[in-house]
């Protein structure tokens, strides 16, 4: 007797309701690989101002407060300065707009060198070496073969770009030469992509995983606006009307008749009838569209992961509801793009930009990212208040009840409120009139309190007068 095998599907079924048997309607439903062709992408982002928002606000996001440079206050003004010449942020967020648009953007990092293949050896960059950067799309930039060794620093990315120019020449490119942003990421770079194969060592468009939601939610919106324009129907019965529809002569009677009351209507407001005709009108009601879009919108916003409140601009709806944490999740977002895809991106571009704006390299020197949540002024008294009270805490009342020393904790202060702003000017200030160990330990501390300190620390006592004959 041969051996039966029988399928065991582990799950949830109801032969009543047909639920997860072959008849159950949800077993019609599957995915398919979503194909989205260039002229697709670039006809809804100038078409549509969804996908267009869904594309550049990430984008602007990321670079609106840029970075702030910790170094020295001349080499800071000499690195923007060289972010200025070579208008960096604009061409960051040109990029950044571009790969989540398209899939994958570079920015060419333009050192003049002979041979772009070979790869860029950041040492060389002196002062005012790094002369242009350039935008290029995925569409001006084809990817190479991917790199399958391990071991290598690009595994899994292309081993060169070639740009191909208005004339027909090409030039291969080495990676280290360009910042790629890669928009949102692919499943895998053997899988091709919603272009195939030649998507292949670039992303995908952040539209692909919203463009039905998209569509839902402006055919909504399409469908609403044309409802409003059938919200007020006029109905106007005439007496034998279905009798005498074929004559014709008839229907030109009727069609120049009521297009002349039409016209009467519009001008003066009044309808001119006739004793045996009746006029009536219906309203379409249109109360609930509104949730019903918003309940679209909802959705997009949640396929885009961008609040609703930054993708359409409207305030939140509900009792006591602000939208803060739905923002605070959002600028959490929004960093993470910055230290996980912008940071590592830019580190060879960055490198070169201190060597071209300094004339070489101190390792001192590093870009932190600007924070996008502001403080309101209230907010920034309050803490200052509340640092100003700790460090009294810390300081004491009188000398010997310190918990930090003196001097220490005013250079900690110090620092902290020329980081944070609070004090505009405190560091020329200092400059001019000196610190702590310039004015004095004891200067604000009474009088007595000095005297008795100097009496009970042998350390402030008076040196000894050597009275013994020489």
């Amino acid at each position: 007797m041969g051996h039966v095998l029988s399928m065991v599907r582990d799950g949830l079924m109801s032969l009543a309701s047909r639920m997860g048997t072959e008849r159950d309607k949800a077993a019609s439903v599957f995915y398919a690989q979503p194909i989205l062709t260039d002229e697709q992408i670039i006809a809804a982002y100038r078409g549509s101002w969804l996908p267009r928002k869904i594309v550049d606000i990430p984008a602007l996001d990321s670079c609106r407060k840029w970075r702030n440079w910790q170094a020295e206050g001349d080499q800071i003004g000499a690195i923007e300065a060289e972010e200025r010449r070579l208008n960096l942020r604009g061409k960051v967020l040109e990029t950044s707009k571009k790969g989540r648009l398209f899939g994958g953007a570079a920015l060419f990092i333009g050192t003049c060198d002979a041979d772009p293949s070979r790869p860029l050896d950041v040492e060389r960059v002196g002062k005012g070496g790094l002369k242009h950067l350039t935008v290029l799309t995925r569409r001006q930039l084809a990817a190479g073969e991917i790199e399958r060794d391990p071991t290598s620093e690009w595994y899994g990315r292309p081993k060169f770009y070639t740009l191909t120019g208005a004339n027909g020449t090409q030039v291969a490119i080495h990676p280290s030469r360009l910042v790629i942003f890669n928009g949102a990421m692919a499943p895998d770079e053997d899988f091709g992509g919603t272009l195939g194969q030649a998507s292949q060592g670039w992303g995908e468009s952040v539209l692909t995983a919203t463009f039905d939601a998209i569509k839902n939610a402006d055919s909504t919106a399409a469908n609403i606006a044309s409802l409003v324009f059938e919200a007020k129907i006029d109905i106007i019965k005439v007496p034998q009307f279905s009798a005498n529809i074929g004559n014709q002569t008839y229907e030109d009677a009727v069609l120049r008749r009521y297009s002349l009351a039409n016209t009467i209507k519009g001008v003066n407001g009044t309808l001119i009838l006739d004793s045996e005709e009746e006029y009536d009108s219906k309203s379409a009601p249109l109360s609930g569209l509104t949730d019903i879009l918003m309940a679209f919108m909802q959705i997009v916003s949640g396929a885009a992961d961008i609040p609703v409140t930054r993708l359409v601009g409207q305030s939140p709806a509900g009792l006591n509801a602000t939208g803060d944490g739905d923002m605070k999740n959002y600028h959490d977002r929004i960093q993470a793009i910055q230290e996980l895809d912008l940071t590592p991106a830019m580190s060879r571009l960055d490198e070169c930009l201190i060597r071209s704006a300094t004339g070489a390299r101190d390792l001192d020197i590093y870009a932190t990212w600007a924070p996008l949540e502001q403080m309101s002024e209230k907010e920034k008294a309050d803490i200052f208040k509340t640092k100003a009270d700790a460090a009294r805490a810390l300081f004491g009342s009188s000398s010997g009840q310190e918990i930090l020393p003196r001097q220490a904790l005013s250079e900690a202060l110090v620092n902290t409120f020329v980081e944070d702003g609070s004090l505009p000017g405190l560091e020329a200030a200092i400059e001019a009139f000196g610190g702590v160990d310039q004015i004095g330990l004891h200067e604000g501390v009474p009088e007595k309190t000095t005297r008795q300190s100097e009496e009970q620390n042998p350390a402030f006592a008076a040196p000894a007068v050597n009275t013994a004959s020489s």
